[in-house]
């Protein structure tokens, strides 16, 4: 019986950083009917030389991830879907297990593939921390595989969101089906971890986060993926959280900064139209 394809969709922005480790991992998977699409945004790096080792599906658009996704859609023949950020790298079954889930049960609309971070230094050793905490948490976790079809009749990745685009599918896919999980991980590679760069990017997405919020009303600070919610997760197991305290701590410390820098970025995005009236009038 011939192994229905899945087409494995990344969308880059300057990732030669990652990208080669990442299609390796793809091309290493224990299941082989697989079709590589790359969704470059004017990458100024060796990206697009690197995505040409490995598949001749290369192409450029943008303006964010969510648009390269669903372009890389369009070019996709797979019956399932595959969605993954350039610094992954799948563990050799993620593909095959999440294949088997789907074909298996009829009522699976979409599979869960946890992940495990890594990195260099002090910061991505906190990262890895919090991640650990999150494997098998619905409310976090995000799903990544799901059929073209159901990709296609919920209208994909909302190109309106700059925040919060995987939660947001993830709820429309599980609101038509179940979802899944794969015991074989994605291996997040966080590189070397800035706290200043990470801090200013919660600022960013955060200064979007209105219009995701809007279009989810129940995605609040009490909700099960909320911040109250995940401190409660960290300190339900103290002795791992405190197993080294110096790290612990620092990634308590590193959320909360992440936290603060999200609540700056969206009271700054609801003054702004308040701000712009004041000077129209």
């Amino acid at each position: 019986m011939k192994e229905p394809l899945v087409s494995v969709i990344i969308p880059t922005r300057n990732s030669a950083a990652t990208l080669e480790a990442c299609l390796r991992s793809i091309r290493n998977q224990s299941y082989k009917a697989i079709e590589l699409i790359v969704v470059d945004r004017d990458s100024t790096d060796d990206t697009k030389a690197i995505a040409h080792r490995f598949t001749d599906h290369v192409y450029n658009h943008g303006p964010e991830r969510s648009t390269q996704r669903n372009f890389g859609v369009t070019k996709a023949a797979g019956q399932y879907l595959v969605i993954i950020d350039s610094d992954m790298e799948l563990q050799t079954e993620v593909i095959r297990e999440c294949v088997q889930a789907m074909e298996g049960d009829t009522n699976i609309s979409g599979v869960i593939i946890p992940e495990i971070s890594f990195g260099v230094g002090f910061w991505a050793s906190c990262k890895a921390l919090e991640r650990s905490y999150y494997t098998g948490k619905d409310s976090i976790e995000a799903a990544r595989f799901l059929a073209r079809r159901d990709y296609v009749s919920l209208g994909g990745y909302d190109e309106s969101l700059v925040a919060g685009e995987d939660w947001d599918l993830s709820r429309r896919v599980a609101a038509i089906g179940l979802l899944s999980h794969t015991t074989a991980h994605i291996r997040h590679n966080e590189c070397r971890i800035s706290l200043h760069k990470t801090l200013k990017k919660k600022y960013y997405y955060a200064r979007h986060a209105a219009n995701y919020l809007s279009k989810n009303p129940q995605s609040k600070l009490t909700s099960p993926s909320g911040p109250l919610a995940r401190y409660r997760l960290f300190f339900s197991n103290p002795s791992k959280l405190f197993k080294d305290p110096v790290v612990g701590l620092g990634m308590l410390f590193m959320k909360t900064s992440e936290y603060a820098a999200g609540v700056i970025g969206y009271v700054h995005s609801t003054l702004k139209p308040t701000r712009s009236s004041k000077v129209k009038q």
